[in-house]
């Protein structure tokens, strides 16, 4: 079952989190997601305001983070004490009632999705964002999954505004059932 929480919250830290691809979430894959960030926001464009902005961001994140789940404080954060945090903080809650740094992540993430700054994730959007993360031989698993998270009015706008994208957010990692549309929210796993 390939979109159970447990494999949705393993691809959050595999592939969103864990940059360095060591294993576990440590200071240094922070800072390493907010030099991504600045760059991949700026279309390639980092200046010193923007990265250090990205970087207490994620110094932030990773306090929190690190507070909330680095149960035995060793500076890393397995993937099983990241998941129990999630299952503390994020479970059965809405989007406001994440930890303030998560949400500054997921709002941070979503200026980066939106690559023409529109307000609007629309399918080539996502496209390029589900590439850069799965290896994929054909884009109609991408297209599919992306038409499963809207609704008539993300239709009517042409994808996903950033109130939408954090309602899915929220469902992606605080809904446990595998058969919602929010499981789609980084393509098909």
């Amino acid at each position: 079952m390939s979109y159970s929480w447990d494999n949705r919250v393993d691809f959050v830290v595999r592939y969103m989190y864990d940059i360095d691809n060591n294993g576990y979430l440590d200071q240094n894959d922070f800072q390493c997601m907010a030099v991504r960030a600045c760059v991949v926001e700026g279309k390639g464009d980092c200046s010193a305001a923007r990265i250090a902005e990205y970087q207490k961001l994620m110094k932030n994140l990773w306090d929190e983070i690190s507070e909330i789940a680095d149960d035995d404080k060793d500076g890393k954060i397995s993937n099983a004490e990241f998941k129990e945090a999630v299952r503390k903080t994020c479970v059965g809650k809405k989007y406001d009632e994440f930890p303030q740094a998560m949400r500054a992540f997921i709002e941070a993430n979503f200026k980066i999705l939106d690559i023409n700054s529109d307000g609007i994730v629309g399918v080539e959007e996502y496209r390029y964002n589900c590439i850069t993360r799965i290896a994929i031989d054909d884009v109609s698993p991408i297209d599919k999954a992306f038409e499963s998270l809207l609704n008539d009015e993300d239709r009517k706008r042409g994808g996903l505004s950033l109130d939408r994208y954090k309602e899915l957010y929220s469902q992606f990692l605080g809904n446990t059932a595998d058969n919602h549309p929010a499981v789609n929210l980084f393509g098909p796993l």
